[in-house]
């Protein structure tokens, strides 16, 4: 199958990532344009050097570049707000978006858990650092046993985060607990992220905290495995991803007040257990060194959805 031309808006830390991974590793994507804002940023200079046609007038000058027409999938790694304006300029050529920003236009997309199911949208949201490590598992758990309420901490490295990431954190929040809710299943989400200033850096850690409802003792173990696969599937793509420690589970304490942590229409009883995961993601360092696994699962869950978008459309 011949590859699928793409371009990527944002030149900065998560997009000069993908910029190498779409290069370096994109079995059925083309690099056709690298697009910044800033005329004498790190990403557009690199790019250049590589031979890949670049413009610094943002998403107009990737409308005027000679080769726009052949482009058919582009990446957004901006910000929240630039990418409603980026994907209102877009809209009448009919490219297909792929958003690592918070902005949720399009539908939340994890490829471990729902790809398949939005493979055709026009424009794809990739939640965000946070959710793209943890909802995995709380899908994983859900599809065990019903997940009354699934809290997420997201530690990265400050180093990692640039302006855009910067300037996304309270859409990142509201972002992930959505996508926790409507994709991991879980009754309630909620997400945190700290920008950890330790020196030196340290890799990316997420923490998923489940509340769930058991009947049965005996289906525990069947959340433990459905985790374990999870992980392996998501390390597919991700081969910095792994579980820190072997996940536990534990009985609710009787005395603890978990009741004002659930929606407040749930009327299913009181949760019965705990469910905690410990994961690292370690990055490829394909730009940014390997505490940067905030943005090496960023895009490469990216690239894996472009990659599906491609074989779809070959009809292979």
């Amino acid at each position: 199958m011949s590859k699928v031309k793409v371009a990527i808006i944002g030149s900065g830390n998560i997009g000069t990532d993908l910029m190498f991974k779409v290069i370096r590793g994109g079995v059925n994507l083309e690099l056709a344009a690298m697009v910044g804002i800033d005329a004498a940023s790190d990403g557009l200079a690199r790019a250049a050097r590589l031979g890949v046609p670049v413009t610094h007038e943002g998403v107009e000058g990737l409308v005027a570049m000679p080769g726009f027409g052949e482009i058919e999938i582009v990446f957004d790694a901006t910000s929240a707000r630039a990418h409603v304006h980026n994907a209102s300029v877009l809209e009448p050529y009919g490219k297909r978006l792929i958003d690592l920003t918070p902005a949720a236009i399009g539908p939340y997309v994890v490829p471990a858990v729902n790809l398949d199911e939005h493979v055709d949208a026009s424009n794809i949201n990739m939640v965000t650092c946070g959710g793209q490590a943890t909802i995995p598992v709380v899908a994983a758990i859900s599809a065990v046993v019903p997940v009354v309420y699934a809290e997420i901490v997201a530690s990265i490295a400050s180093r990692s985060a640039g302006p855009g990431t910067r300037a996304n954190i309270d859409e990142f929040t509201e972002t992930t607990s959505l996508a926790i809710e409507r994709v991991g299943g879980a009754g309630r989400g909620r997400a945190i992220i700290i920008l950890n200033p330790a020196e030196p850096p340290l890799m990316m850690r997420d923490t998923v905290f489940a509340l769930v409802r058991v009947e049965d003792e005996s289906v525990l173990d069947g959340v433990v495995a459905s985790v374990e696969e999870m992980v392996s599937r998501v390390a597919g793509y991700v081969p910095g991803y792994r579980l820190k420690q072997p996940v536990t589970i534990r009985p609710v304490p009787a005395d603890q007040p978990v009741e004002t942590l659930l929606d407040p229409g749930y009327a299913g009883g009181r949760p019965t257990h705990q469910v905690s995961v410990l994961l690292e993601v370690e990055g490829a360092a394909h730009y940014l060194p390997a505490y940067a696994g905030n943005l090496d699962i960023m895009t490469s869950a990216a690239v894996q959805t472009a990659e599906r978008i491609a074989v779809v459309k070959a009809g292979v």
